[in-house]
């Protein structure tokens, strides 16, 4: 791809978004309890500023960023086939090599620092999608969109069948929606507890995302958006070649249905007093899309300023070193917030953490472009890089 300066600008500076962007998303589950995140009225008020924080999150950010991330791995995982080595068999044993090592990373991620880890979600899915990697991007697209279908569904029978489930079974189910003070002080004291306190609590909420929430929705969900990320790649949308008018037509189709179906979607969450039979039917189908649709829309505006000749800077180092800040983000905010750390798990309400958020974008922002005038890509992606190929790969 050295021949085609142009595109790698475009793929990182979209891949820098994406990291920046999935920060004040996850900052709630590093600072808050695990429900906060899908019922903000477990943790904190939303009352003023801290409302509209929450409210921004949940309309421009939360869901949207990571369905970015998901369709840029599928555009990576085209990328891979042109590098593999030596023909077909090589491509495909280094791209098994490649996601054996992310999963074996995520589980580490997952289990010793954060449960909210995405990189055996991806892991996962992306040894399924590679095999469709020839597919003509129509049909990719087309793939992608029935697998996304087929989460939607899901969800759509699981809420529907909750009148029906055993009377434990659905108590358990609201504990989880709204724990009561108790749950909420146990969770708070796990966290601000040492290591071993906190795997209490990290581990079985690992598992979960692991398993149920992966065959419910992870699985068909980031296995839809690689699809539609691979079709797009291979479309042009991805690289910034497509015409101005199409990117100007992507941004306005994906914030003008997006956005005012997330913000109907947070503002009917308000209404009904964040009632878990609302959320399981309407709200979370209505999050759901616009979490495409907005995702769409980041995308082609990133498009739309690099054809206008931006050329990111140090939001694109931050991309090209998007596995080493994913992680590095969990460092800094598991030692911010948990017990091993300044323990303020619980303490910080959404006003401290959007300062901590821009705190660490700066910081992530000069590290990654004093790093990339030095290296070719970051620290972890170098020694990942050179894991799967079983050689030290040059560093600069």
């Amino acid at each position: 791809m050295a021949e085609h300066p142009a595109r790698i600008t475009a793929l990182d500076a979209l891949r820098g978004v994406g990291v920046l962007g999935i920060l004040p998303v996850h900052m709630q589950s590093f600072a808050m309890v695990v429900a906060a995140r899908i019922n903000p009225s477990v943790s904190g008020d939303l009352d003023g500023l801290n409302g509209w924080i929450w409210q921004a999150t949940a309309v421009l950010a939360d869901g949207k960023f990571i369905s970015i991330f998901a369709m840029l791995f599928g555009a990576g995982l085209l990328l891979l086939s042109g590098r593999g080595g030596a023909g077909a068999a090589g491509v495909e044993s280094l791209h098994r090599r490649r996601m054996a090592l992310l999963l074996g990373l995520g589980l580490l991620h997952a289990y010793l620092l954060w449960y909210g880890d995405m990189l055996v979600t991806f892991a996962l899915c992306g040894a399924v999608v590679f095999g469709f990697r020839a597919l003509p991007p129509r049909r990719l697209l087309a793939d992608g969109a029935l697998a996304l279908a087929c989460a939607s569904v899901i969800a759509l029978g699981v809420g529907a069948s909750l009148p029906w489930w055993p009377a434990d079974t659905k108590a358990r189910f609201l504990q989880v929606w709204a724990p009561s003070p108790e749950m909420v002080d146990r969770e708070i004291a796990a966290y601000q507890g040492d290591w071993r306190e906190q795997m209490t609590h990290r581990a079985p909420e690992a598992f979960q995302v692991q398993t149920s929430q992966l065959v419910l929705r992870g699985f068909w969900q980031t296995t839809g958006l690689m699809l539609v990320g691979m079709g797009l790649f291979k479309l042009g949308v991805l690289t910034g070649t497509r015409s101005v008018r199409f990117y100007a037509a992507l941004t306005g189709f994906g914030f003008g249905v997006g956005l005012p179906i997330a913000w109907y979607s947070a503002e009917r969450g308000r209404a009904l007093h964040w009632d878990l039979a609302d959320f399981m039917l309407v709200r979370s189908q209505l999050e759901y899309w616009s979490d495409l649709a907005v995702g769409l829309g980041w995308i082609g505006l990133v498009m739309l300023l690099c054809r206008a000749g931006w050329r990111a800077g140090a939001v694109a180092a931050v991309g090209r070193t998007a596995l080493s800040n994913y992680l590095l983000q969990t460092v800094i905010c598991t030692t911010i917030f948990y017990g091993h750390g300044l323990g303020l798990f619980g303490r910080v309400d959404r006003v401290g953490q959007l300062l901590i958020v821009l705190g660490i974008w700066v910081g992530q922002l000069a590290w990654s472009a004093w790093w990339t005038r030095r290296f070719a890509v970051g620290p972890l992606e170098w020694m990942w890089r050179s894991a799967a190929r079983g050689t030290l790969l040059p560093s600069r």
